[in-house]
């Protein structure tokens, strides 16, 4: 039997990697090299089983760079670190979902979570709680999935010599020959993409897909409320807010300025204190908002004309107002 190492306790050891169809190329005779420990990951920092690999003709070799620990928790490619079922960042499926991470951010706390978590898996305890889907969630992330693999991702890097003018490789340069484009896309944090926070391409992501909902934010920036139709009978002013914080888990409470029901009509008022907290909401809302079933439909408030605007008089400050109900 093997004399166990008191100092590698933890750390992780696998014979395959976690990865998405992209990332693993689509060369049929791939060929894999394997290192034990060598190096650590990019969320929890234990040492793990490092692969290497080229996915294709003209694609650059690929690695691991997280854990098997850590892509099970949160259920993405050990690589791209994206949605392993939708093939889209972590902050849009979480979003949609209304999930919660409890991975600790701190440097302390991160490899005692990996390693508690690891525990968890092993028993057979899912990472995620498939319950907690809402079906309004569950249709954004069907019609935004990347049913296809995306190769093109595989690519080399850009040549940063051909960048200055001093390439003189031509042809048989293994990178790039384009100039970059400098874009927020390209300014990505490994942590930050695991842990669904401040991801570019998923705020591009999902304010695309609001926009072709019809919830494009409009262009008054005083108005920071959403108006909620068709709501259940049964709904209250605080079953309303209950609701709406549980399907924001990433925003605050206290971002929440005030929610105002009106029974009668079966709709409700949310009123967040700016408009970020707003947009937010819209973008995890673009199909609707679920209550236990029943779909409420979700549109921007509108502003209130000024007072005295029309007879000439001072303007005061627009307040929003939600829309009349259309008759029954």
């Amino acid at each position: 039997m093997p004399k166990l190492d008191i100092n590698k306790a933890g750390w992780e050891q696998s014979e395959f990697p976690i990865l998405c169809e992209t990332c693993l190329g689509d060369n049929a005779f791939i060929r894999m090299s394997k290192q034990e420990f060598g190096r650590s990951c990019g969320t929890c920092a234990r040492p793990f089983t490092v692969f290497r690999w080229n996915p294709g003709s003209g694609a650059r070799y690929k690695t691991t760079v997280i854990c098997q620990t850590c892509a099970k928790i949160k259920n993405v490619c050990q690589t791209c670190l994206l949605d392993l079922e939708y093939g889209l960042p972590t902050q849009v499926r979480d979003t949609a979902l209304g999930i919660q991470t409890e991975a600790p951010n701190s440097d302390i706390n991160r490899e005692y979570y990996a390693q508690n978590m690891e525990t968890k898996l092993e028993g057979g305890k899912p990472s995620l709680d498939a319950h907690r889907a809402q079906s309004a969630g569950k249709e954004m992330l069907k019609s935004l999935a990347r049913t296809d693999p995306y190769y093109k991702r595989n690519r080399p890097h850009i040549c940063s010599f051909f960048v200055k003018g001093e390439c003189k490789r031509g042809s048989e340069c293994p990178y790039r020959h384009e100039k970059p484009v400098d874009s927020d896309l390209a300014k990505q944090n490994m942590q930050d993409r695991y842990h669904g926070r401040n991801d570019p391409v998923a705020r591009k992501i999902m304010s695309t897909h609001a926009k072709n909902q019809g919830l494009a934010p409009p262009e008054d920036t005083s108005i920071t409320s959403l108006f909620l139709t068709g709501l259940p009978a049964t709904a209250t002013e605080e079953t309303v807010r209950t609701r709406v914080v549980k399907s924001l888990p990433s925003l605050n409470p206290s971002y929440i300025k005030s929610v105002v029901h009106v029974a009668k009509s079966r709709c409700a008022f949310v009123n967040f204190t700016d408009r970020p907290s707003a947009e937010l909401a819209a973008q995890a809302w673009p199909n609707g908002l679920d209550f236990d079933g029943e779909l409420a439909n979700v549109k921007w408030g509108r502003s209130r004309p000024a007072k005295g605007a029309a007879g000439g008089g001072v303007a005061g400050p627009s307040t929003t107002v939600p829309e009349p109900m259309p008759a029954s």
